[in-house]
């Protein structure tokens, strides 16, 4: 079994930044890639950013250039940072990490942290 604990959403005003985090416990082995996914009032989940085992990022371009996807060495905490926050960027942030690959992957998540955005 495997736990991801988010931490670090808050309310902010535009233009302000947060970090955060998210904590992997458990069984964890084969990871494929860890990320961030948002989930705005009325909207469907949505990929934030994601970075692989070997350290490729991707990031939706709506926040290209604002936020940054990092991880720690033993890829059992990975973080965002997120810089000129809008208040578009207001939702509930979910943390993932995909183990396996292809037909054998598994997505584990987190039970997410609020960001709130204020104009």
């Amino acid at each position: 079994q495997v736990q991801l604990v988010e931490s670090g959403g808050g309310l902010v005003q535009a233009g302000g930044s947060l970090r955060l985090s998210c904590a992997a416990s458990g069984n964890i082995f084969n990871i494929n890639a860890m990320g961030w996914y948002r989930q705005g009032p009325g909207k469907q989940r949505e990929l934030v950013a994601t970075i692989t085992s070997d350290g490729n990022t991707n990031y939706a371009d709506s926040v290209k250039g604002r936020f940054t996807i990092s991880r720690d060495n033993t890829k059992t905490t990975v973080y965002l940072q997120m810089n000129s926050l809008k208040p578009e960027d207001t939702a509930v942030y979910y943390c993932n990490y995909r183990m396996g690959w292809g037909g054998y992957s598994r997505d584990y998540w987190g039970q997410g942290t609020q960001v709130t955005v204020s104009s």
